[in-house]
């Protein structure tokens, strides 16, 4: 048998898609096809038309016909066999049989009819070997790729691990004293700091009030931080600036007789007392108590009578760091953030970061991750959810792949709440004006972010 052309066609002969197995124009195979609807016969159940030239072996289809074209002098009970096992490999790839679905999968179907048909002659094959023909399931290109994804891995892997040993040597020099290496880092980035008070009674002790002192960061003087991602900049600047604050706050219920000064433990940074606490007594013992002794604290109201801050371009002062690395990829992005604890004897608490994402690209694929994610599709933001970070806990990271852009993923946000002060302010006596008497007191610290952004 030769088969001079296989097509799915309308029952008014227009062609929907036709493979053609010799050499033939477009204008024959239009002419051929166009005359097919012409030479049936409704009154008889032949499959088969022929003119003077060709035969034509069709099968309805619904609303269409699956065509078989051939010389006059082939086997029709081939014709007809390859017929059938046209009009089942069809329905492999398209789901209807409309016009319009056979048009969206009309290559596949020309790669399926290649197989059964090759230069006119009906090849030995079935439905199941055509289908796996046509997946082109390659065991060499399965090894090929994973070779190379085991390659990229490697590859961001040595690109973590440099940028730590990048990292850590810049923090060795700005010990040391001497210049930093010629590398940057992530942005900007600010914390505010908690406070400590007291709460001074006769017979029973209360917890007191604690007040939050916000400190945005400000950086004096013109800022020298590259927006990390911004198009056509370098991705790469250290944080630039760290401002933190706190407040001490007391809250007196009993007047007068509280108002015999506390003593403070500070660490060296900053300490600004009230202007009617009595300034060098603070500085002389670690003692709050105000200027005039025969005076007392306002009764039942918080009472701001310490502040410290720090104010810094070092950045082994930052509690928490936080470093993101987009990288580009053939699908989107590839995004690896990591966190740090720097100071180890603080304890994070409900620790949560905010990686924007991009609208309209549906949810990340999770690699690793340390802790648990949210994914918010209607403020596409991705949360990397934390219980607690401490020095058992102290560095973690994720990774996920999503459609993007690097400058898509910033800034990215941070808040935590921690139980310990920053600077580890701690209130350690509490003391009557008459006669010094101890007085039992408690205490509460919190130490919580206003503004942390790493942009």
């Amino acid at each position: 048998m030769v088969l001079l052309a296989a097509a799915v066609c309308t029952k008014a002969g227009k062609a929907i898609v036709s493979r053609q197995f010799v050499e033939m124009t477009r204008t024959r195979i239009e002419g051929l096809l166009a005359a097919f609807p012409k030479l049936m016969n409704t009154g008889k159940q032949h499959t088969f038309v022929e003119t003077e030239s060709v035969r034509y072996v069709y099968q309805p289809m619904e609303k269409l016909y699956m065509v078989l074209i051939t010389t006059k002098n082939s086997n029709i009970l081939e014709d007809l066999e390859t017929l059938r096992l046209f009009s089942r490999v069809i329905p492999e790839y398209c789901r209807a049989l409309e016009e319009n679905e056979i048009s969206e999968h009309c290559f596949d179907l020309i790669f399926a009819f290649d197989e059964i048909v090759a230069l006119g002659y009906r090849e030995n094959v079935n439905l199941a070997q055509i289908r796996t023909f046509t997946e082109m399931d390659s065991h060499e290109e399965k090894v090929f790729r994973a070779v190379r994804e085991t390659q990229e891995r490697e590859a961001k892997a040595e690109m973590r691990r440099k940028a730590k040993e990048l990292q850590q040597a810049r923090r060795d020099a700005e010990r040391q004293g001497k210049k930093a290496p010629g590398f940057g880092g992530f942005g900007s980035s600010a914390v505010s700091g908690g406070s400590t008070a007291a709460m001074i009674t006769e017979t029973i002790i209360e917890s007191d009030k604690p007040k939050v002192a916000p400190a945005p960061a400000r950086p004096s003087g013109p800022s020298k931080a590259l927006k990390l991602g911004a198009k056509g900049k370098e991705v790469d600047n250290f944080v630039d600036k760290l401002k933190s604050e706190g407040e001490t706050i007391m809250s007196s219920s009993m007047g007068k007789r509280t108002s015999e000064a506390t003593k403070v433990h500070a660490p060296p940074i900053n300490m600004e007392t009230h202007p009617n606490v009595d300034k060098k007594l603070f500085t002389a013992e670690s003692l709050i108590g105000l200027k005039n002794p025969e005076k007392s604290f306002p009764v039942n109201s918080d009472v701001g009578v310490l502040k410290w801050r720090l104010q810094t371009t070092e950045e082994s002062f930052i509690p928490l760091t936080i470093n993101c690395w987009p990288s580009e990829s053939g699908n989107g992005c590839d995004v690896n953030i990591e966190y740090e604890l720097q100071e180890d004897n603080l304890e994070l608490n409900d620790v949560v970061i905010t990686i924007p994402l991009p609208s309209g690209v549906g949810a990340p694929v999770i690699g690793e991750i340390d802790g648990e994610y949210r994914h918010d599709s209607r403020r596409n933001t991705l949360e990397w959810c934390l219980p607690v970070i401490d020095a058992k806990n102290k560095s973690g990271s994720l990774e996920f792949s999503i459609a993007g852009q690097p400058n898509d993923f910033f800034p990215v946000q941070v808040s935590f709440v921690s139980k310990k002060n920053y600077c580890n302010i701690q209130v350690t006596k509490v003391t009557q004006v008459d006669g010094n008497s101890p007085v039992r007191f408690s205490t509460e610290t919190t130490f919580l972010v206003d503004k942390y952004e790493i942009l």
